[in-house]
């Protein structure tokens, strides 16, 4: 693939990026962010809402990850740690599932 295609196409990654960041900070009241490199695979985009709600998005590069923040106009924090992280709201599910083995919830798995 080109250089010129391959650019092309890392743009509209990182549009479809940044629009997906844009629906969840307008569904929690605005939004703040932590990008992480995860090797291979890229870089996952940590999105936590002011109203404590969180998800993440993968990008294939960091660099798409980053431009994609940008793009969606949100802040960005180099770790996610301190206030940032104190942001995050959990609730009963991922309690359970996060530490579920370990405290008597329900296990890992389908069964």
């Amino acid at each position: 693939m080109s250089d010129t295609k391959q650019a092309a196409k890392a743009e509209r990654k990182a549009a479809k990026l940044a629009q997906q960041i844009g629906t969840f900070a307008k569904a929690h009241g605005g939004a703040e962010a932590q990008v992480a490199y995860i090797g291979q695979l890229g870089a996952r985009i940590v999105l936590v809402g002011e109203d404590g709600g969180w998800g993440d998005l993968v990008a294939p590069t960091y660099a798409i990850a980053e431009a994609a923040v940008a793009k969606a106009g949100v802040t960005v924090h180099e770790d996610f740690d301190g206030e940032f992280a104190a942001k995050v709201r959990t609730g009963p599910y991922e309690w359970s599932r996060m530490a579920g083995i370990q405290v008597g919830g329900p296990a890992n798995s389908n069964t």
